[in-house]
């Protein structure tokens, strides 16, 4: 009987542990781009769950390949694991977006019935003379989430990255605002395999850095665009570009909105404020007057962005 009631309990203890895992959902979309007489190409793709690509589209031509980034739930919920790796082979240039925002909506509080976290994991893997333009639209994350955002890039000295992430704490015009909950944005660059650019924000509901002078001030909404080319953009050219933004920058009354910081070659353009669109807007006007100094193309809006 004793024999009975031990294993009657671990049977028990099992399928809980089952019941919780079941509520994980772990996806991965792995994307990778070579160059060929016909152009960059997307060669091979590795997936598993929601996320997807269609196809590569060429509006700009067979150089550049333009890739919408599909995970049909349009969310991220307590137990997803959502990782995208992306490779670009030697001289392969792609345009990464996304048809619309990420979220990461309000998380479990019994962990009795599945585990709380939600993770987002980019790698972005950028070999010799490639080209990258990663531009995701905005992530909301929703009061009560869980959320830990990473967004990993690897260069080598000749390699060109343009990349943004716009995120958005809670839902303000709405009146939800972000009160409760935690959410992490981290952003790492390495440059052949040493790490170059390190940026964590780590948000709580006590840890008080949406409202803090030294945090957020206040603001809902952060960005950050990161700019790569050192072979492009030598000292002197980063200087005049830098000037050129200050200028549209300052026309476009947004002083108060974005900094700029020039690390070992690595522009770092950072906004706050109260807008996932204001914040838009400026990075692609910033974006045409950097995309042509740094891929030799004007600045080509993917037609998601219009719809």
């Amino acid at each position: 009987m004793k024999d009975i009631l031990i294993n009657t309990v671990a049977d028990t203890q099992n399928s809980l542990y089952s019941d919780v895992k079941s509520r994980q959902w772990i996806a991965s979309l792995g994307l990778d781009f070579n160059t060929t007489a016909a152009g960059t190409q997307l060669h091979r793709t590795r997936r598993n769950g929601p996320l997807s690509v269609q196809k590569a589209f060429y509006p700009e031509g067979k150089d550049c390949a333009h890739i919408y980034l599909l995970h049909p739930p349009a969310g991220i919920v307590s137990g997803d694991e959502l990782h995208v790796d992306i490779n670009l082979e030697e001289s392969a240039h792609t345009l990464i977006t996304t048809p619309g925002a990420n979220r990461f909506y309000r998380s479990r509080d019994d962990e009795n019935i599945g585990i709380s976290k939600q993770v987002q994991v980019t790698t972005l893997n950028i070999e010799a003379q490639a080209k990258c333009e990663n531009f995701p639209q905005e992530t909301i994350v929703y009061s009560g989430a869980d959320g830990f955002n990473t967004v990993d890039v690897h260069l080598t000295d000749t390699s060109v990255y343009l990349g943004w992430d716009i995120t958005c704490m809670g839902l303000p015009r709405s009146e939800q605002l972000f009160s409760q909950g935690q959410y992490t944005q981290l952003n790492r660059v390495y440059v052949d395999d040493m790490l170059q650019y390190h940026d964590r924000i780590a948000i709580t509901s006590d840890n008080q850095i949406l409202h803090h002078i030294s945090g957020l001030a206040g603001y809902s909404v952060f960005g950050t665009f990161l700019v790569y080319a050192p072979q492009a953009l030598a000292q002197s050219t980063r200087k005049l570009l830098i000037e050129e933004m200050r200028t549209l920058i300052e026309n476009s009354q947004a002083k108060k909105y974005i900094s700029i910081t020039d690390i070992d070659s690595l522009l770092v353009i950072r906004y706050i404020g109260h807008q996932a669109e204001h914040c838009k807007k400026l990075f692609q006007l910033l974006w045409q007057l950097i995309r042509p100094l740094t891929v030799n193309k004007k600045a080509a809006k993917p037609r998601v962005w219009h719809t």
